[in-house]
């Protein structure tokens, strides 16, 4: 199948050069500048250790100056101070403040990165599919029977980093912890050999950083394989926040809406899982002529997602408004997310009672057609689990929780109890109501146990681990 058809025409729509600002050179930015030395110095501290990349729409459509240290889209994309714990900012701060060369940072910063749990939820150990000869897909996760993740090799970057990002590890250049994969044929296979696979996640990174090229390499030989139990394409991406000129005035913007129409041609569905954390990333003219051509060039559906984050949004009215801003554009609100068990997870974390009633009261002020939304859900080990409130069990209270999705598909929409506890953030936090453990566990213990004897074995004939 090839991409047919006279071009499209599109209303003008000028769209500035894109400028990134990363550890090198965020101090050319006006506004950086102005900021305090220590506050400066604070950055470049952090951002010695967590990926830091922003560009110019951010700089200059999104971020309040005059509210900054507290605007929330400048806590989103700048290094903060309390996203190292004390030890590990002071420990770079002397390491930076004593002069030392470069090689010399990056040794003391991959040990810090070492102690931030770089690949939560079992991702690099339990997650990584292989063929039926036994050929490991490192660019890969397949963890729920449904869908697969793939990890395209040219979209392991974005147009801004998220500052809470839990793939944090895919932009610091230690190989070993990244997920890339060229071989789209190989996941053709992959599909072939598993038809109770129905979609496909691209994500990254972010897929849509790469050139439309680039990306019709990789999902136009998934449609010409015509593969009977392919449904739904998804593709992950926080470009229509933070770059949304890819979809407008980029130089191959008309060629990518061409690309999504093809997908859906097809008759396969398409689904764009668009990440936004805040309304204010809702409210430009980029971004809604952006969701504009999308909906009415091409049959695309567009989700939306955030998890729920201390200093950003961790209130309902900004959840409420956000959900109808993106009702109101033609989006279809999906989940909130926890705030996952890496990275800067004690600074943007919020207690799992408290993000629960965050939820709800947000839901309770928008209409049924917003209440497509899920959470707050916890990407964990065995599954996403909700939180859905608290209760009493005789005079003892209680934490209610389900799965929505579980790596045994039995195991979702099962209810289950956790002692309360009030500032637990993560399930590991959370105790049984009732025994030693939670109904899953021991099932779950004999599934892990099995997965990492088999991926030691494959890891000691190989002689290595990922590429």
């Amino acid at each position: 199948m090839t991409l047919q058809g006279s071009r499209i025409q599109w209303s003008e729509f000028e769209g500035p050069p894109y400028r990134t600002y990363t550890l090198s050179n965020f101090r050319e930015i006006p506004q950086v500048r102005r900021l305090p030395k220590q506050l400066q110095f604070e950055m470049e501290v952090v951002a010695n250790v967590f990926p830091f990349k922003t560009n110019n729409y951010v700089v200059e459509q999104l971020i309040d100056w005059r509210n900054v240290p507290n605007d929330p889209i400048y806590i989103l994309t700048f290094p903060q101070k309390g996203m190292l714990r004390p030890k590990h900012f002071d420990r770079m701060a002397d390491v930076i403040r004593g002069g030392a060369d470069r090689q010399e940072v990056q040794k003391v910063a991959n040990k810090i990165r070492m102690q931030l749990n770089p690949h939560p939820a079992g991702q690099m150990e339990h997650n990584i599919p292989e063929l039926r000869d036994g050929t490991k897909l490192y660019g890969m996760q397949h963890k729920y029977k449904e869908t697969v993740l793939f990890f395209p090799s040219q979209g392991q970057t974005c147009h801004a980093y998220c500052s809470f990002c839990f793939r944090w590890p895919q932009f610091i250049g230690i190989s070993e912890l990244k997920f890339a994969m060229h071989e789209t044929k190989l996941l053709v296979q992959y599909l072939r050999e598993h038809p109770e696979v129905t979609d496909v996640l691209f994500t990254g990174g972010d897929p849509l950083v790469m050139k439309t090229v680039l990306l019709e390499g990789y999902i136009m030989p998934l449609l010409e394989a015509k593969l009977p139990n392919l449904r739904t394409i998804r593709i992950g991406t926080k470009s229509l926040s933070y770059w949304p000129y890819r979809f407008i005035s980029d130089n191959d913007a008309d060629e990518l809406l061409e690309l999504f129409e093809a997908v859906s041609a097809s008759g396969v569905h398409l689904a764009i899982m668009a990440h936004f954390n805040h309304g204010v990333e809702l409210e430009t003219d980029a971004v809604r002529q952006a969701i504009l051509r999308i909906r009415k060039k091409t049959d695309a559906q567009i989700r939306t997602q955030s998890p729920i984050l201390r200093h950003i949004n961790d209130d309902p009215v900004v959840w409420a408004e956000m959900w109808k801003k993106q009702v109101a554009l033609g989006l279809i609100p999906y989940y909130m997310f926890v705030v996952r068990d890496t990275g800067a997870q004690h600074y943007f974390g919020v207690p799992l009672v408290r993000a629960q009633a965050i939820f709800r009261e947000a839901y309770q002020g928008v209409s049924g057609l917003a209440r497509t939304v899920r959470g707050p859900s916890m990407s964990a080990t065995p599954g996403k689990i909700q939180i859905l409130g608290t209760t009493k069990v005789g005079r003892v209270r209680a934490i209610v929780m389900r799965f929505l999705q579980g790596r045994n598909p039995d195991w979702v929409h099962r209810p289950f109890l956790a002692k309360y506890d009030g500032g637990a953030i993560w399930i590991d936090g959370l105790k049984p109501l009732d025994g030693d453990k939670f109904f899953f566990e021991t099932e779950l213990e004999q599934v892990l146990k099995k997965e990492s004897a088999s991926a030691g074995e494959e890891t000691s004939s190989a002689g290595g681990g990922p590429p």
